[in-house]
């Protein structure tokens, strides 16, 4: 037997104000985008949004629909517009935030599995690194330098050519 370890890094900011100033304009975006969300289930609204390499900015909010399992996440519609408008240009950064309207919104949340999955498979696809820069309304702020860092063992297309 051998034993496996996996860690990575990221950077804790005490709050938005420590951003540069790029990446703090991107949060304020997503936290705006929280407001586009469709979520009278849950009540947890996501925004994400998206700086492509050229400087195009994408954002997307969470869809829900009353049969649960056909609901959009924010990142996965912002991940499906950016790659639908632009296919071929990289996703340089994801910025993500919610607003909980069942309590607090003050402290970052990371994607959900599916969503660490479609973002592992957009990085693989354009071969560059996708920043994250989670975050509430209010509260500590994560950068994380790579997507895949939140998925280290994900599933690629390879497995199935092997």
């Amino acid at each position: 037997m051998e034993k496996q370890l996996q860690h990575f890094e990221y950077l804790v900011y005490n709050d938005i104000n420590g951003l540069e100033d790029t990446d703090s304009w991107l949060l304020k975006e997503a936290r705006e985008v929280t407001q586009h969300a469709y979520a009278p289930y849950s009540r947890f609204q996501v925004g994400a949004v998206i700086k492509l390499a050229n400087g195009e900015i994408i954002a997307g909010s969470n869809q829900e629909n009353a049969s649960f399992p056909i609901g959009l996440c924010a990142e996965r519609v912002a991940l499906a517009s950016a790659a639908s408008v632009y296919p071929d240009i990289p996703i340089d950064t994801i910025a993500i935030s919610y607003h909980n309207l069942n309590g607090t919104s003050t402290h970052p949340i990371s994607p959900c599995g599916m969503c660490r999955q479609a973002l592992a498979e957009y990085e693989m696809k354009q071969q560059t690194p996708i920043r994250l820069i989670l975050g509430g309304l209010s509260g500590q702020v994560f950068v994380i330098s790579r997507a895949n860092d939140l998925l280290p063992l994900s599933f690629s297309g390879n497995a199935m050519n092997t």
